[in-house]
């Protein structure tokens, strides 16, 4: 392959890639809202179990905490579904991950592969990835920020 021919197709990947720059932040958001709003709205209507499970863990103030955090999951997870203040709610939920992380996890953590496999890490990555990011061309946020601009 010439070096005009590299040129060409490198060229075409990055205007494709420009594109379809809107794909990714949709994805992660509606992935993530998913698992949240779910994940939320279960905690919400077992209260009693995940305060169970909070004082298990040695969480403090567990009747305080299971409500706070089964709240900011259902009600981040449909703002991540939303695009609608994205880096917040991505922010709480990131949260929550490091908690989960350091409360309930980290026992089954003996190598840096077991930290880099928890499903709760990857979801701290992709909150945070959010949070810096944004949530993309394809969402409220994205929508008021045109309005705003043009207003």
């Amino acid at each position: 392959m010439s070096l005009g021919q590299r040129a060409g197709w490198l060229g075409t990947l990055v205007a494709w890639r420009q594109k379809t720059d809107w794909i990714p932040p949709l994805l992660a958001r509606l992935t993530l809202g998913i698992i949240f709003a779910e994940s939320g709205w279960g905690k919400l209507h077992n209260l009693p179990k995940v305060i169970a499970f909070f004082t298990e863990l040695g969480i403090p103030a567990p009747s305080l905490q299971a409500p706070f955090v089964a709240g900011v999951e259902f009600v981040g997870g449909l703002l991540l579904l939303a695009g609608l203040f994205t880096p917040l709610a991505a922010v709480f939920l990131a949260a929550t991950m490091a908690v989960a992380i350091a409360t309930a996890k980290m026992g089954d953590v003996h190598a840096i592969g077991d930290f880099a496999g928890l499903t709760e890490w990857a979801y701290f990555v992709l909150l945070m990835w959010l949070a810096w990011a944004g949530a993309g061309k394809v969402s409220l946020d994205a929508l008021i920020t045109r309005k705003g601009v043009h207003s």
